[in-house]
């Protein structure tokens, strides 16, 4: 069988047709990538995400695609520095203190410009933590996290449908604005199995007219991050900030329910929207006038759709499971137009339905 029916089989796989399937998230991943033209994978073995790497390792091969397990997860992330040069979709995952070994690379990616899909299934921290899911890595991808002025765009999703859906939405948008793009799960997302609706991909094609594929038959191409002369750097950061801007205004993802006439609104992302999602169907039970704004981008963040939420509700309530973190970008969307409250969950501890629904009473009574 030669590449290009390998190829081939990875959309014929489905046959062209929708289909119901039960898997877990870290394999949903997996597959959305496979199937949207990812061919080339390098990552390192770390609880909770090692499900992807097991699949990533099978598929990649029956698709005549490339899978590395590297040595470290600094190599990984300058092996898929190296695929991405040559215009491949390339991919790496890990999760929350590996994530951290990969700051280097990924600054070094922001800095030549380079698309690539980092996946991190978070969990419980600082340190080694533990294994359970946590959020506590919100603002290292939504700052940046590595050195320099730049960003990533951060994709929240909630289960393992959205895991499958962002991963295409993920590869489509690094391509289109030649960066990096996070999908920040956690591992009860990555582990967890629901039913999943496995379906051929939207995949958009973009001009890569800048990729380094030798020089035979062109002039020579030169893809960096040093830049020396004075007054060059500033002159590609703000090319950088120029491309932020446009995001923060193309591509921000949410979703809102029943924000009109609320007196809460409830903010919350990923695993924890689920919490929340329950409480507030509780807190309409009890006659409480509840809304909720899930954003689906961390970054770019919704930010115009909270502050204009804000204006109408009585108060806002963020929960996270973590100390916090989420709640500082929903403070300054809100603008001191009413209260924030928190309530938060950490070290890989997750919030019931009936604890959230315990804290609504107490912010509306």
């Amino acid at each position: 069988m030669n590449k290009k029916q390998k190829t081939k089989n990875a959309v014929s796989a489905i046959g062209g047709q929708e289909k119901r399937v039960l898997m877990c998230g870290n394999e949903a991943i997996g597959e959305a990538a496979i199937l949207c033209g990812c061919r080339f994978y390098a990552g390192y073995p770390i609880t909770p995400q090692n499900e992807l790497i097991a699949h990533m390792a099978r598929r990649m091969r029956e698709v005549g695609g490339v899978f590395i397990q590297a040595e470290s997860e600094l190599a990984a992330i300058s092996m898929v520095f190296g695929a991405s040069l040559t215009g491949e979709r390339a991919m790496t995952s890990s999760s929350s203190p590996g994530i951290s070994l990969k700051q280097e690379g990924i600054s070094y990616l922001a800095g030549c410009q380079l698309p690539a899909v980092i996946v991190n299934m978070s969990r419980g921290g600082p340190g080694l933590g533990n294994i359970s899911p946590s959020q506590s890595d919100y603002l290292q991808a939504t700052r940046g996290g590595g050195h320099g002025d730049y960003r990533t765009i951060v994709l929240g999703p909630a289960s393992v449908q959205e895991l499958f859906d962002l991963t295409t939405e993920a590869f489509n948008l690094a391509d289109k604005y030649r960066m990096q793009v996070i999908i920040l799960g956690d591992g009860m997302l990555g582990q967890m199995m629901e039913p999943l609706i496995l379906k051929k991909p939207l995949i958009k094609k973009y001009k890569k007219d800048w990729v380094l594929t030798g020089t035979r038959g062109r002039s020579p191409r030169i893809i960096r991050s040093l830049y020396l002369k004075k007054g060059a750097l500033e002159k590609f950061n703000e090319k950088l900030q120029k491309r932020y801007s446009s995001i923060k205004k193309d591509e921000v993802r949410y979703e809102e329910i029943n924000t009109r006439h609320c007196d809460l609104l409830l903010v919350s992302f990923g695993s924890a929207s689920r919490f929340t999602k329950a409480a507030m169907k509780l807190a309409e039970k009890e006659g409480l006038k509840v809304g909720m704004i899930r954003p689906i981008t961390l970054w770019p963040f919704p930010m115009k759709a909270i502050a204009k939420a804000s204006q109408k509700a009585k108060g806002i309530l963020v929960v996270e499971m973590n100390c916090g973190q989420m709640l500082e970008d929903v403070k300054l969307a809100a603008c001191g137009k009413c209260r924030v409250d928190f309530y938060g969950r950490s070290g890989g501890s997750m919030p019931t339905e009936k604890e959230i629904l315990f804290k609504i009473k107490e912010i509306l009574k």
